[in-house]
């Protein structure tokens, strides 16, 4: 069933976004900030894939960059809507929707930007089920639709249309250098597909998803109950339903630099005991990719790894780590259609030179 979306929505969407984006995907409030601007006391029609007509031509929209640079180049806020209008018109067809192509972070609120000036309805499923960092590492391109022609806009009005037919990794090494040439951020409009295609590729009901989520952590605040057994509480119906607590600490420790396009680095979160040695590391490029505790694989790509304030449950981003901050890490179990030998060769750990191999969260066996 379709449903609307209001700008009351916002702040519960984004807190939910940003946990499901494992620390990448952009600065939510940024795009929350500019959905804002424009929405005013308007709504977004929001659409649920199983409903969507077979020949519905859907194109998602989102930004595409290093969160790091994206905190200081804040967007006109015009250029995804540029970039699908730069697409059409490429493929001589117009839009009757839009979708994220990930469902963490900005990325959850830039077809609602495009959604707000248009008119048009937002498809409730991305091609990622969290967020990556590569435009070749989605759902879309697993299961058999491909991202080009590609177009991208810049925010002085810039636009570059893409095509590298099938060849996806193409699509994004030369997407990913404009956009460093454009300053390190750019809006894209790619993965043109029909409602049939939708609903055989897409991860489904990832915008719901994120607003439950982020409403149950504030609710949960309200009503002084744990904002964590609230997540759990609400994943354990959905595709995402296995939760663990990977570890609870300090951060001790970040490295994080901006290179080739990406934010990289990693994370030490010691133990709050003083005379424990025992910590967590996390290695992330814009996303949080494996962590280990003890030099001991926890979690690992494409499994979600999210940090989390260890008091509210306010999910904290890879920029957003700093020294001092007291925070508990989740593992979150991803969907099957996530898990196969074709997605995981998309975006499991060797897509990203990781040597480990892919053992579900909830397999594991915790300490």
């Amino acid at each position: 069933m379709s449903w609307t979306l209001t700008a009351a929505d916002l702040p519960d969407l984004a807190r939910g976004a940003t946990l499901l984006g494992t620390g990448g995907g952009g600065d939510p409030y940024i795009g929350q900030m500019l959905v804002q601007r424009v929405l005013g006391d308007g709504s977004i029609t929001v659409l649920d894939p199983d409903e969507l007509d077979d020949d519905l031509f859907v194109i998602p929209t989102a930004q595409m960059g290093a969160p790091t640079v994206m905190i200081e180049k804040i967007p006109a806020g015009t250029e995804p809507t540029l970039a699908l209008r730069t697409l059409e018109k490429h493929l001589g067809r117009t839009a009757d929707a839009t979708m994220p192509i990930e469902c963490g972070g900005i990325n959850s609120m830039i077809p609602l930007i495009v959604a707000a000036e248009t008119g048009l309805p937002v498809v409730d499923a991305d091609g990622m089920g969290r967020a990556f960092p590569e435009l070749s590492m989605e759902t879309f391109a697993v299961y058999g639709v491909h991202g080009s022609p590609l177009a991208l806009a810049g925010e002085r009005g810039e636009t570059v249309v893409i095509d590298t037919g099938d060849d996806d990794r193409q699509m994004e090494w030369l997407a990913r250098g404009v956009t460093i040439r454009l300053g390190g951020v750019g809006h894209i409009a790619e993965y043109a597909m029909s409602g049939a295609d939708v609903k055989r590729t897409a991860v489904p009901r990832t915008i719901s998803m994120a607003l439950a989520l982020g409403r149950a952590i504030r609710e949960a605040r309200e009503e002084h109950r744990s904002p964590f057994d609230a997540i759990a509480q609400t994943l354990s119906t959905t595709l995402y339903s296995e939760v663990r607590e990977l570890f609870t600490g300090k951060v001790t420790d970040v490295e994080r630099r901006t290179t080739e396009g990406f934010a990289k680095g990693r994370a030490t979160i010691s133990s709050l005991d003083a005379a424990s040695d025992d910590a967590l590391e996390i290695a992330f490029q814009n996303e949080n990719l494996i962590a280990r505790r003890g030099g001991e694989v926890v979690a690992i790509v494409p499994d979600l790894i999210c940090v989390v304030d260890i008091e509210s449950g306010e999910p904290i981003t890879t920029e957003g780590l700093r020294y001092g901050q007291r925070v508990r890490v989740l593992g979150i179990s991803t969907p099957a259609m996530m898990r196969t030998p074709e997605a995981l060769a998309a975006f499991g750990p060797s897509a990203f030179g990781l040597t480990e191999p892919f053992i579900p969260v909830e397999a594991r066996v915790y300490a």
